[in-house]
């Protein structure tokens, strides 16, 4: 049996189950080191670089530059230094078949093994390579079967033996029937999380992974079962299965059904646009919107700034800045639109809702990059100074332009400010970043005509929209909030000097 090792993309953790293979760092026949950077691939949050828990010399890469891996399948196969090479590729598309606890031990080790910063905010402890027991296993027991005059053997899946202090809810759903020729393995807390909160039994679900491990998805599909689409086979060869998402040159000659236009390219929605698209969606579906919107003359707080840039050119805060201030001070003052709307069970099976307050702003902003629009997120924004919140908001904004932004950086927002103005428009009915309750969007500050004192002059106006969800409060919440935001960008000066 060979010695090479196979290297699993590993669980990525906030819900992603997938990645886009962007680029090889390394190629056949190279020898690595542990932790060395194998590969760059671009997930639903960032683009980022996958280290190699092994040293060795790279035996296989699975997959191309341009593929969507789903977690748990393998990345890559290194083969120790003079260890005994592989003497064939691997073939990925059949499933090899091992016992369940070599599989699933397979998995924990891959998780478990030397690298620290497999993905953005997701590493793996340890840094030897090494997965350490946590308790003592049996050998799978191999029973024969029969089947007509021939008789085989095919293994049989025993339930794992744990003591009485190991036998937690997660680890009881680890426990298997007989399952002959099936392994059910299940390689990720996530998933067997999943399962137990969904009544799910793991034992009678036939898992898509490798060697015949359940992933999340399959628990999903067990959840609601979804329509068949067709896609393409996971045992295609690579070359098929890019044909089918090429863009240009495959696509000439081929005619729209509906328009009768040709069709010039097919791109495939994945990445940042995938999860825009499904979370956009989702608000559009679950959140009963209402939109507010006010003229405000910001003349007085565009002549503050100038004043300040004056007197210090290079430490004074942005427009942003100064209004990302007002949001959180108003934020406090009408805390409804900083809150969630979160769904949970009652002890009779249904489900309710409940309204969950926050201590604090977490304070989101659009921000566009090559990879699509992001919505970091300034932790404790309620806490910071005008000027500690503009160096933040530049820091972020630096970082997920880099697409080097964590998870975390981008799904702890409770409340968002847009600033679309910089975009030349003056103003949007924005949808509600899923699961927040309100958006605050500022449109392009201009000169135009405004009635002063009873007279007619030429200031500096912006247009204010605030999009909030109904079931957390109604319009007179939602007025007084743009209200106070409002008097504050055109009273910048009082409004500071009480915060």
């Amino acid at each position: 049996m060979s010695e090479t090792k196979v290297f699993l993309l590993p669980d990525l953790g906030e819900g992603l189950t997938e990645a886009e293979l962007v680029n090889w760092l390394v190629a056949v026949g190279d020898e690595i080191r542990v932790d060395q950077p194998i590969a760059e691939v671009e997930t639903a949050k960032s683009m980022v670089e996958v280290p190699s828990p092994y040293a060795g010399t790279v035996a296989v890469l699975h997959g191309e530059p341009g593929q969507t891996l789903d977690v748990g399948k393998p990345l890559i196969s290194v083969t120790p230094i003079g260890a005994k090479s592989l003497g064939e590729p691997v073939d990925t598309s059949a499933p090899v078949v091992e016992p369940l606890e070599t599989a699933a031990e397979t998995y924990r080790e891959e998780e478990k093994a030397g690298s620290g910063n497999v993905l953005i905010g997701y590493g793996t402890p340890g840094g030897h390579g090494v997965a350490r027991r946590t308790r003592a296993r049996k050998q799978p027991v191999v029973e024969p079967v029969e089947t007509g005059a021939v008789a085989t053997r095919t293994p049989v899946i025993e339930p794992v033996e744990i003591t009485s202090a190991e036998k937690t809810a997660d680890d009881l759903l680890l426990l298997r029937t007989r399952v002959p020729g099936k392994l059910g393995a299940v390689i990720s807390p996530l998933v067997r999380r999943m399962a137990r909160d969904h009544g799910v039994d793991l034992g009678g679900l036939q898992g898509s992974g490798a060697s015949g491990l359940i992933m999340r998805k399959d628990v999903e599909a067990a959840i609601a079962p979804a329509p068949a689409v067709a896609r393409p086979s996971l045992v295609e060869p690579v070359e098929t299965r890019r044909s089918v998402i090429a863009p240009d040159e495959t696509r000439r000659g081929e005619t729209d059904s509906r328009t009768g236009l040709g069709i010039t390219a097919r791109t495939p929605v994945r990445g940042v646009r995938k999860a825009v698209a499904a979370n956009m969606s989702r608000s559009r579906s679950e959140i009963p919107e209402a939109t507010v919107w006010v003229d405000v003359d910001a003349t007085a707080l565009v002549e503050m700034r100038a004043a300040l840039k004056k007197a210090d050119p290079h430490n004074t805060p942005g427009l942003l800045a100064f209004i990302a201030r007002f949001v959180t001070a108003g934020l406090k003052k009408y805390p409804e639109l900083n809150t969630r709307i979160v769904t949970t069970e009652d002890a009779a099976g249904g489900e309710s809702q409940e309204i969950v307050a926050f201590d604090g702003v977490n304070l989101g902003f659009a921000a566009q990059t090559d990879r699509g629009l992001m919505v970091p997120s300034v932790r404790n924004a309620d806490k910071m100074s005008a000027r500690q919140l503009d160096a933040e908001i530049r820091r972020l904004t630096a970082v997920v332009r880099e697409g080097k932004a964590t998870p975390s950086e981008l799904g702890s927002g409770t409340f968002t400010l847009n600033n679309y103005g910089v975009f030349g428009v003056d103003g949007s009915a924005a949808i509600i970043n899923h699961p927040e309750v309100g958006i605050l969007g500022v449109g392009r500050i201009i000169d135009k005509p405004w009635v002063v004192n009873g007279e007619l002059t030429v200031r500096k106006v912006t247009e204010l929209t605030l999009t909030f969800d109904h079931r957390v409060c109604d319009g007179g919440t939602a007025g007084g909030f743009l209200r106070y935001v409002a008097d504050a960008i055109e009273s910048p000066g009082s409004v500071l000097a009480d915060m």
